[in-house]
């Protein structure tokens, strides 16, 4: 049994214990991984110190092309500590190692690589234009770092999510403080050596750990040397930071809540539209803010699916990150497990049917101590139910019937949230109609999960507020400058 990690905020490039530390525990089986050490307001001022001071000094005046360099080099690195950062995301999370070498780590450190590129290669514009006094102007745009941006990551994704934002802060300039999850603070902290190691500026980088309110997010997003703020995470928590950058007015990124639906026609290429529905449903344990929780399933397939889907829900292994074959993981705490075990008794309590699941394993020996929890399929819920209308957040959905386009969405659209669907259909007429008419900020057909880094992700209604991605990311991250010279 390894010895217990301390995991240090990372301020101005060193690595800085606090007085106040709580427990990281691994959620396969509850073993103790080590100790956080907590940032509270002196901590959390030095990094923005930090991160302030970088801007003013060598990071501030160097070169696009130079900044490219370091964050290729940043890529190249993590890639090199491929099993270091493997092994901490699996720790932390609980998930498959098939899924986390596959998605989590080579996407973290894509992220860099592809932003780095986007802002090498971003053209600006410009104008020419008559004046009154018969002379000419010309008007061009110039793109400038906004400054110190508090990044808020989430648990679910922890490196992918996190360097998704801060790639393309540093590509297009800025300084990053980065407040991680409290439950999973491995692979932030780890970043900080690889940041070091390939010279990126002290204070470009800074980490600082804890809880929301009273703690290091609090302090950080209501930190008057802030300049913007970007989160992932639940639409509640999204509202706080709304209220907090009000004060001074900066702006905000928000990547929120989700109740994601995907829509099954009939004419439906049957096995790719099950496969991909158990894998948007179950993926990560359904702790995806993409994934789907309620399925709508067209009439005349509607029992064949569910028997289908109940079919490939149970043929999922259960078992721990290391394991081969294993598709299921645990759910990230058991506090959030009993939150979801609270939908999984509120579904028997409205009437649902039990398609599978409902409960938590047997699982031997010390993974007995985990939190984890059957793979679980509804019927037969109005569509006023709890489990229909709140995010879970964890590896279940309901499955109804519906019988015309018309009909289904406006069902897919009966939500608060706004964030992503799927449709699966051959008709290329439909799937046309469809996109068009779902009101999310994301929409595939015959697909889930495929992303292009250069498109623009965001989500709608309260599922958040702003687009990244591409080029997309540059209006967040740098400020657009006109300058007008007349001549």
């Amino acid at each position: 049994m390894p010895e217990p990690k301390q995991y240090l905020n990372f301020i101005a490039g060193q690595f800085v214990a606090s007085s106040r530390t709580f427990e990281n525990r691994a959620p396969a089986d509850d073993r103790l991984l080590g100790q956080v050490h907590e940032a509270g307001a002196a901590e959390v001022d030095a990094a923005v110190a930090a991160a302030r001071g970088a801007m003013a000094g060598e990071w501030g005046r160097m070169t696009v092309a130079r900044r490219v360099e370091l964050l290729h080099a940043v890529a190249d690195e993590i890639d090199r500590r491929f099993d270091d950062f493997l092994a901490a995301e699996i720790a932390d999370t609980g998930k498959p190692a098939s899924v986390a070498s596959h998605i989590d780590i080579p996407r973290g450190a894509a992220n860099f690589k592809v932003f780095a590129d986007v802002v090498k290669n971003v053209p600006s514009e410009s104008f020419e234009m008559a004046t009154p006094d018969g002379g000419k102007a010309l008007n061009y745009a110039v793109r400038k770092p906004v400054g110190v941006i508090a990044v808020i990551c989430p648990w679910n994704l922890p490196l992918l999510l996190m360097t998704w934002k801060v790639g393309p802060a540093l590509a297009c300039g800025n300084a990053v403080v980065v407040k991680p999850s409290e439950e999973t603070p491995a692979t932030a902290t780890l970043l900080g050596e690889v940041m070091n190691k390939v010279g990126i500026p002290a204070g470009v980088y800074n980490v600082v750990h804890g809880f929301g309110p009273g703690s290091a997010g609090e302090l950080l997003t209501r930190h008057p040397g802030v300049d913007a703020i970007t989160f992932t995470g639940e639409t509640r928590t999204g509202e706080a930071i709304m209220q907090a950058a009000a004060k001074g007015v900066r702006p905000v990124s928000l990547e929120l809540g989700g109740k994601n639906a995907a829509i099954v026609f009939a004419d439906c290429d049957f096995d790719k539209a099950v496969t991909g529905v158990t894998r948007s449903v179950f993926e990560n344990c359904g702790q995806v803010c993409l994934g789907t929780e309620r399925v709508y399933v067209e009439r005349p397939i509607f029992e064949r699916f569910v028997q289908a889907l109940k079919a490939r829900a149970e043929s999922l292994k259960i078992g721990p990150p290391e394991e081969k074959g294993v598709a299921l993981g645990p759910l990230i705490s058991h506090e959030h497990r009993a939150k979801v075990l609270s939908y999984y008794e509120k579904a028997r309590a409205e009437g649902a049917t039990v398609v599978t699941g409902g409960g938590t394993p047997r699982m031997p020996g010390a993974l007995a101590e985990g939190a984890w929890i059957q793979p679980t399929i509804w019927t037969g819920l109005p569509e006023s139910s709890a489990v229909i209308r709140e995010e879970i957040f964890g590896p279940c959905c309901h499955i109804a019937p519906f019988d015309s386009e018309d009909e289904v969405i406006a069902l897919a659209n009966d939500t608060p949230y706004g964030l992503a669907t799927s449709i699966w259909t051959e008709n290329l007429g439909r799937a046309h109609r469809m996109a068009g008419a779902v009101d999310v900020g994301i929409c595939w057909v015959n697909a889930w999960f495929l992303r292009d880094l250069r498109t623009p992700f965001g989500g709608s209604k309260a599922s958040g507020i702003g687009r990244e991605g591409g080029v997309h990311s540059l209006e967040f991250y740098t400020e657009l400058r006109n300058v007008c010279i007349k001549f």
